[in-house]
């Protein structure tokens, strides 16, 4: 490359460098930079000349071009000659220093460069710097700047400099009046000052160590005068700030009389920049370096300031920290700094500042007191650790203090002096209590707002720092274990302390273990000598009450059982033996709650589930009963009175505790009666009976199911004293105010003596539950009952009023539920007679009765029946009219109920949350059944299940779907309850009602709502299996008509009506097998009524179920035939539903087929499209097999010889003509359609199929684009009813046509061709005008792959349909033909030489398509029948030659079907066939490689591949493989896909004919067809192997190339330049001289100019890859070329 060329190339890219798309501006300039690496001393001086020549060039261009320069002398510093330097840096410094005005991009890239090369020649720089440095002359600011960054970048070369330079300097101090000038002055000292101590530090590695700060402190201290007295006041804060830098700098470098006479002026001036200034990190670094050097001094100084360096610093230091900007925290960290240096000072003095105003500040003082504080602690141990006590004495008013960040650094302080011993001091318990009462903080509501101040802690924040601050002392703090052990038990009881019940456990947990394990005899905790410390039963009782609720608190439920375990030897020997036992280890994988038998439970095998398990997940009953067994067992375990005695008492005494966690209480409740139970003193039962029923909040629903549960408990141990005791408590004066009707009268609000009755009454109900069996008969009436009844209801006057109140009624139900329960509990070993039995169910009733029809807020009903329920089982029984009196009550009051998401309007204090109306939903319906299933049981007959029945089918009909779905659930629910008890003992017993049951349950099969549907289904199912227990089959017996009703309830669900009346059917078949005929009578009757059920798809039901009982059982029923008859004819006049009519219909026709006469002429008149009635009787015609023959046959020959259609010209159109269907062929389309439809035709079908079949085919030809008739309503749609296939929408000509096609194909039994059609979406391609012929071949390659027999009379039959006179009949034959010819089915059935004539024929058929097609079917042969293709060579190569040259081919549709013909031809010839047209055809190829279109330059490029194999030995055939190589190699980039695939598989085939092996094997081996080709490192590496094997041809390759910098594809274009540039930067020197550099480089130039960045960035990429830049001076050997790379 000669000089001027790569000048040329580097001023193009110089000039580029400035592209307006950034993606070009980066390559551009990485090229730059390439070339500059490869030869800098060529380089640069094009880059600097560039740079003189153009003084006017843009700041940003030349920013470029200068950044570029700095790169390059950064990697190529060292090769770079002195003079070269020497010239860089005198530009740099002119571009530096051109402008007077600061233009910061541009001078700083000029300072850039002559600090980079600052590195290496500092002698040069410096000498280029005084230049411009002159004494007296006011600098350049960027001279001054790029001196300070000397002296940053270099230190040992630069400080050498620095005394000649400080004394410049001075006398231009006094010269700079502008703000600029005087920043770059004090950051130039700032950075001196910081070099010299730098300097100074490490003077081993100085080149000069006779250094020292004597040398420099004169003039530092002279321009410190000058900095101090004058810039330091300037207006401008960025120059104060950087003096301020400047001068903490500058005073490690003054003498010490110099500084101490400044201190006492510098401090305090520091100081007031904080009022000046919003950035305060310089002056806090600042100050910490002027104390810093203070420090050295006489420390009379910095106490004599200490006053206002106190207050300015602890200002600071209070400042918010904001952690998302260094800025506030380093300068928070300097002034931490700077505390630390005075506290080497004036300890004393600064302890007492702080902690002053630690007692008197602010929220603000406060926080920095402490910060100060603890970083004192930590950093300053030595000196703080005198004054411990005065610390911690200090500390109790910020423990006062409300805010959360005063509490917070509170915290950290704690953490900091607990590892210092602190704690240990009088007064750390008061620290101590303070975390743990924080332990506990709720969280805060931030709902609705945001937290402003980032600094802002959390109530959650500070409870987390503090939960990890007390483990991080349990844990890691060994002096810490004395101290919180046993300290920390104390905080277990108190109710504030509740919230931290976690730490505080898992941190005793932690101290216990470790004093166990290594016997430290503190372990064991004197409780007595302990005054603060609660008492072990009060912490027994604590931990046990937590457990209860395991996830509250954050989960403190196993924290507290481990507790427990851990405290067991302080609470109890015997305790302890029992916790600790080796047996009673709780096996692994057992779930919680679920003790395997034999194993003893603990509160540690209680522990290991609970991490498993959730709130949601944990059984509360189980889990509430373990606890409640483990409370036993202990006690048995313990086996002392008065242990049991003194814990029952501290329970009661903690009882107030739980006042506001009411569900904890009545946990408390149990225990204290599981705990009453193992108490022998009698006295003391009943004094804590007392005290329960006395202190008891009577109000709270849970607190008194509570205390009823635990009095029930305890009277399983003593009942007498426990009856004796509500007794008493009746008779008390917490009674005596209600009686007599004044008490009546009272206030509402009397209403506590209410509910303490209800504690009563409820009570009862659990003494009975828990009594001995042996006792409890005979108090039920004498005692429970009675007093029950006397406070449920009240005398007044000697008139019983029952109380109205809600809580009374409750426990009543509940206690009469537990009655029941208990009685038959005991009736189970003995026999009992219940007198009082109808007494309680009538009055459940009127209780049920009372509550509100359309609401469902309380309980009332589900207790109620659950009480009925349990009633129902005792003797004696209830009457049949008692019975239904319960059954229409009950089913009434629940089924009847509103849906669970219709919001209840009860009042106001009776709102419920969705969560709680899903519960009390679910019970109620579970207690409805329940209560139905114990009814049945009593009567478990036909006539008790029918009892049932009745008052269902009320509600199986309903309208309301929730009123439906609940009665035929509830009804599924009572069938199953029968056939699981059912025990039939005698043969000759019937199910004589099972039709009705049938009846009312078939329609609703089909119900609009599934889950009616569904359980109809099942209840079917269940009534055929109790039908065969009654026919004498036992329980296990399986009937697979039975077990293949779930099969037939899926048909149920299927949206197609045929596959529903099928399914429909088949159940009505399996019933009518099972039934007698006394059994189907009363179905049929019931089945008529369904017709007139509201939904339409339960009349389809009850429509085909009769239907089938008829034709299957009707023989013996012929008195109900007519009525049958008439009720389905009226309804197909009356049904709306389409289904339903279809249904209604079909048995109308079925039982009238021998009277029907079919009058074609009348149905075909009928108005188009046809309505849906005509519609049903077109296709009820083809259920008769002769008359649907007929009618097919006159259909065809109709469709034939009719016109298809009419031309209409438009006189407002000059071009064309629409096209419009006549009427007659049209209607006998649609009437085909619908005929077709009925799937009886299939015989009459098949016998005519080929010549329908052509008739269909060529009516869709003359269908497509063609209009309906203007008296044709071309909106209005018809039913579908295919089979198969989509639907095509509304009604048009060439969608019937279509259909009309599918149907027959479906009656043909060829499911397969219209399945492959569906699939590649063949009829909506047949339906585009556009895409006919495409929709064609897809039919006609699903008929040869799926129909092939049928395909010779077919073929028959549309020959003649060649020469019609409608172009579009003869386009859609030829399509249909070609396409044959392609498969393999045409030399099966020896049609392929008659095929190949009419094709050729067709080749002169005047319309375009024919002929395209015509070619593409003699492509075809070569696919289908290639041992043809040797027979018709001349012909075919002829034929399809010609088609490359059709000039009537303006979009090259038929050239591409010449061209893929003679690709698949070429496979199946030899090379003598082929030689004589291969160079014609090579010829012809050349053009279509530059397409426009993909798919020609695809088949272009394929049938280059294919001829390859005949132009092994052939010249002319490598010569033409040269001429196009550069075309593939640049399209394997095409855009299109296909191209690039087509371009690999042909330079695979065709590359081994130049005889290269190494590119031959590179292409084998990169080129895959399916995998990603990195383009720029393939043609780099060929590049390599070209050079070195077709060295001859670079000249005419390089030439070819340059043609397709113009190409009209983008990505050609940038490949073409990156071979350009892969070509020359492989490019031997030798090879430069026959080479047009200058046209590649005037190309890639042009390149550089193209509107597409793409391609711009690939030419400056190209450019980069030069690598010589003149001729080589002698000749070179190829052999010796290295392609390794």
């Amino acid at each position: 490359m000669e000089e001027s060329d790569i000048e040329e190339a580097s001023q193009a890219l110089i000039e580029a460098a400035n592209d307006r798309d950034p993606m070009v501006q980066e390559q551009v300039r990485k090229s730059m930079l390439t070339l500059g690496k490869r030869k800098p001393d060529r380089v640069l001086p094009i880059f600097q000349n560039y740079l003189l020549k153009h003084p006017k060039l843009p700041v940003a261009h030349r920013v470029a071009v200068l950044q570029t320069i700095e790169l390059i002398l950064l990697s190529r510093i060292d090769e770079i000659g002195c003079l070269r330097v020497k010239s860089i840096v005198s530009l740099a410094s002119d571009e530096m220093t051109r402008s007077k005005e600061v233009v910061p991009d541009w001078q700083q890239a000029a300072s850039n460069i002559l600090v980079a090369v600052g590195n290496k020649h500092m002698g040069d720089i410096m000498e280029e710097m005084l230049s411009k440095f002159q004494p007296g002359v006011l600098p350049h600011f960027f001279v001054v700047q790029t001196l300070a960054r000397l002296a940053h970048s270099n230190v040992y070369g630069m400080v050498p400099f620095l005394s000649a330079i400080l004394t410049t300097m001075l006398p231009m101090l006094g010269m700079a009046k502008q703000d600029n000038m005087k920043w770059v002055f004090s950051f130039a000292l700032s950075r001196f000052s910081e070099s010299i101590v730098e300097y100074l530090a490490n003077l081993d590695k100085a080149p000069d160590p006779t250094v020292s700060k004597a040398t420099f402190s004169g003039e530092i201290y002279a321009a410190y005068d000058i900095l101090f007295c004058n810039w330091l006041q300037s207006r401008e804060s960025k120059v104060r700030l950087t003096v301020t830098e400047a001068l903490g700098a500058m005073t490690l470098l003054m003498a010490r009389d110099k500084l101490e006479e400044q201190l006492p002026k510098l401090i305090p001036a520091l100081l007031n920049l904080y009022k000046k200034t919003p950035d305060h990190y310089i002056i806090s670094k600042s100050l910490c370096q002027v104390l810093d050097a203070a420090a050295s001094t006489d420390g009379r100084l910095l106490r004599a300031l200490a006053d206002s360096l106190l207050l300015t610093l602890h200002q600071q230091v209070s400042l918010p920290v904001d952690y998302n900007s260094p800025g506030t925290v380093k300068n928070h960290n300097e002034i931490l700094r700077c505390f630390s240096i005075l506290a080497d000072t004036f300890p004393d003095r600064l302890v007492i500042f702080v902690l002053q105003r630690l007692e008197n500040g602010g929220e603000r003082n406060r926080v920095g007191s402490l910060a100060v504080l603890r970083h004192l602690v930590n950093t300053s141990s030595s000196i703080m650790d005198t004054k411990k006590g005065l610390i911690v004495t200090s500390l109790r008013l910020p423990l006062l203090d409300t805010s959360n960040k005063v509490k917070k650094k509170v915290v950290q302080v704690i953490s900091a002096i607990a590892h210092h011993g602190y704690l240990e001091l009088e007064g750390g318990d008061m620290l101590l209590r303070f975390m743990m009462l924080h332990c506990a903080l709720p969280d805060a509501c931030h709902q609705g707002r945001s937290l402003s101040d980032q600094e802002e802690v959390t109530n959650e924040a500070l409870r987390n720092i503090c939960e990890k601050t007390l483990h991080l002392l349990a844990t890691t703090v060994g002096r810490m274990e004395d101290v919180l052990w046993p300290a920390l038990l104390r905080y277990l009881t108190p109710v504030q302390y509740a919230d931290a019940t976690v730490p505080l456990c898992s941190s005793l947990v932690l101290l216990g273990n470790r004093k166990r394990v290594t016997g430290d005899p503190g372990y064991i905790v004197d409780f007595t000598k302990q005054d603060s410390l609660p008492s072990p039963y009060s912490i027994m009782v604590r931990l046990w009450v937590n457990a209860s609720y395991p996830f509250r608190s954050r989960g403190r439920g196993a924290p507290s059982l481990r507790l427990l375990a851990i405290l067991a030897p302080n609470t109890s020997t015997k305790f302890s033996i029992y916790i600790y036992s080796p047996s009673l280890q709780h096996p692994k994988g057992s779930r919680v709650c679920e003790t395997p038998p034999g194993t003893t439970l603990t509160p540690v095998c209680l522990c290991v589930g609970l991490p498993e398990s959730t709130v949601d997940t944990l059984n509360r009953r189980t889990w509430e009963q373990s606890l409640l067994k483990l409370l036993s067992k202990t006690l048995v375990a313990v086996m002392d009175a008065g242990w049991c005695c003194r814990l029952v008492s501290e329970m009661s005494l903690y009882l107030p505790t739980y006042n506001g966690s009411l569900d904890e209480k009545s946990f408390l409740y149990k225990c204290m009666g599981v705990t009453l139970q193992r108490c022998c003193d009698s006295g003391v039962v009943k004094e804590q009976l007392r005290i329960i029923l006395a202190t008891a909040c009577h109000s709270e629903a849970i607190e008194r199911e509570g205390v009823a549960k635990g009095i029930g408990l305890c009277a399983s141990n003593h009942l007498d004293d426990t009856l004796a005791k509500l007794d008493d408590f009746a008779r008390s004066d917490a009674f005596r105010k209600a009686s007599g009707i004044l008490g009546l009268l009272k206030d509402k609000n009397d209403g506590d003596v209410e509910k303490m009755k209800s504690t009563l009454i409820l009570s009862y109900g659990y003494i009975a539950l828990h009594a001995p069996e042996d006792k409890v008969l005979g108090r039920i009436d004498s005692q429970i009952l009675r007093n029950i009844s006397k406070h449920f209801s009240t005398k007044v006057l000697g008139m019983k009023v029952e109380t109205k109140d809600l809580t009374l009624k409750i426990s009543l139900l509940q206690s009469v539920g537990l009655i029941a329960q208990a009685i038959g509990a005991c009736v189970r070993r003995q026999n009992y007679l219940f007198a009082r039995k109808q007494e309680l169910v009538g009055g459940l009733m009127d209780i049920i009765k009372a509550e509100p029809a359309d609401v469902l807020v309380t309980s009332v009903r589900h207790l109620a029946m659950t009480a009925c329920a349990s009633l129902v089982n005792l003797d004696p029984a209830l009457t049949e009219t008692e019975t239904c009196g319960v059954l229409q009550t009950c089913l009434n009051s629940v089924l009847g109920l509103p849906p669970l998401e219709v919001v209840d309007r009860g009042e106001e204090d009776e709102s419920l949350d969705l969560q709680q109306r899903q519960g009390l939903y679910a019970e109620t319906f579970s207690a409805l059944e329940d209560l139905l299933g114990r009814l049945l049981s009593r009567n478990l007959t036909p006539d008790g299940l029918q009892s049932i029945f009745k008052h269902l089918e009320v509600w199986m009909g309903s309208e309301l779907d929730h009123g439906r779905e609940r009665a035929v659930r509830t009804a599924t629910l009572v069938l199953d309850s029968y056939l699981h008890n059912l025990a039939v003992r005698q043969k000759t017993t019937t199910f004589h009602n099972i039709g009705a049951l049938l009846g009312r349950l078939v329609p609703r099969c089909t119900d609009r709502c599934s889950a009616v549907s569904w359980a109809a289904g099942e209840g079917l199912r269940i009534l055929l299996r109790i039908q065969l227990r009654y026919e004498g089959f036992p329980p296990e017996h399986r009937d697979a008509a039975v077990d293949n009703l779930p099969t037939l309830y899926e048909g149920l669900r299927n949206p197609d009506p045929a596959a529903l009346c099928q399914t429909c059917s088949h159940l009505a078949e399996a019933f009518s097998r099972r039934l007698t005929p006394q059994q189907v009578g009363p179905l049929i009757l019931v089945l008529t009524e369904g017709l007139r059920d509201p939904q339409p798809s339960c009349c389809l039901v009850s429509g085909v179920f009769l239907n089938t009982l008829l034709m299957h059982r009707g023989g013996r029923l012929q008195d109900l035939v007519p009525e049958i008859m008439g009720a389905l004819h009226l309804g197909l006049q009356a049904i709306s539903e389409d289904q339903v009519k279809t249904a209604v219909a079909h048995s109308i026709l079925t039982l009238a087929s021998q009277h029907l006469q079919v009058v074609i002429d009348t149905l075909i008149s009928y108005p188009l499209p046809y309505d849906s009635s005509t519609c049903d009787m077109w296709m009820a015609l083809g259920g008769h097999s002769a008359l649907a023959g007929h009618i097919v046959e006159t259909f065809t020959e109709r469709l034939v010889a009719m016109v298809p259609y009419t031309e209409k010209r438009d006189p407002a159109l000059r071009m064309g003509a629409t096209k419009v269907a006549t009427v007659q062929p049209l209607a006998v389309t649609c009437a085909l359609r619908e005929i077709m439809m009925n799937g009886q035709i299939e015989a009459a079908v098949t016998e005519q199929f080929p010549r329908l079949f052509v008739a269909l085919l060529v009516r869709m030809g003359s269908s497509v684009g063609v209009q309906l008739p203007k008296d044709i309503c071309t909106g209005a749609t018809r039913p579908e009813k295919r089979p198969s296939g989509k639907v095509l929408g509304a009604f048009d000509v060439c969608g019937m046509a279509l259909e009309a096609m599918q149907i027959l194909l479906v009656r043909a039994q060829l499911d397969e061709v219209l399945k492959t059609l569906d699939l590649q979406e063949g009829w909506a391609k047949m339906k585009e005008p556009q895409q006919f012929i495409d929709g064609i071949a897809l039919l006609a390659n699903a008929m040869a792959t799926h129909a092939g027999p049928r395909l010779p009379a077919i073929i028959q039959h549309l020959y003649p349909t060649l020469t019609s006179i409608y172009e579009c009949q003869r386009t859609t034959a030829t399509a249909f033909l070609s396409e044959l010819l392609n498969h393999r089915v045409a030399t099966e059935m020896m049609m392929t030489d008659s095929l190949m004539k009419s094709m050729i024929a067709r080749l002169a058929d005047p319309c375009g398509a024919v002929r395209m097609l015509a070619i593409r079917g003699l492509g075809n042969i070569a696919t289908g029948s290639p041992e043809k293709v040797i027979k018709y060579a001349m012909e075919l190569l002829a034929a399809l030659s010609s088609g490359m040259e059709e000039s009537d081919d303006p979009s090259k549709r038929i050239a591409l079907e010449a061209m893929s013909g003679l690709s698949k031809v070429l496979l199946h010839l030899n090379k003598n066939a082929v030689r004589m047209l291969l160079v014609y055809i090579l010829m012809k190829i050349k053009p279509f490689l530059e397409s426009e279109y993909d798919t020609v330059r695809c088949a272009a490029v394929l049938l280059l591949g294919n001829l390859s194999k005949f132009g092994s030995g052939e010249p002319v055939f490598r010569d033409q493989i040269h001429n196009v190589l550069m075309s593939l190699l640049l399209h394997l980039s095409d855009p299109s896909p296909d191209v690039v695939k087509a371009c690999k598989l042909t330079l695979q085939e065709c590359v081994p004919l130049l005889g290269s092996k190494l590119i031959a094997t590179m292409f084998q081996n990169h080129l895959y067809e399916d995998r990603n080709l990195h383009y720029g490192e393939f043609i780099n590496d060929l590049m390599k192997y070209i050079i070195q094997d077709f060295p001859g041809m670079l000249n005419f390759y390089h030439t070819t190339i340059l043609q397709f910098f113009k190409s009209t594809w983008t990505q050609v274009r940038a490949s073409a330049a990156m071979f350009t540039g892969f070509l020359l930067g492989n490019l031997p020197r030798e090879f430069y001289p026959h080479m047009n550099i200058g046209n590649i480089i005037n190309g890639l130039i042009q390149l550089l100019g193209d509107p597409d960045p793409t391609v711009r960035a690939k030419a400056a990429e190209a450019m980069g890859h030069f690598r010589h830049f003149h001729p080589a001076s002698g000749s070179g050997s190829l052999k010796e070329l290295d392609v390794s790379a």
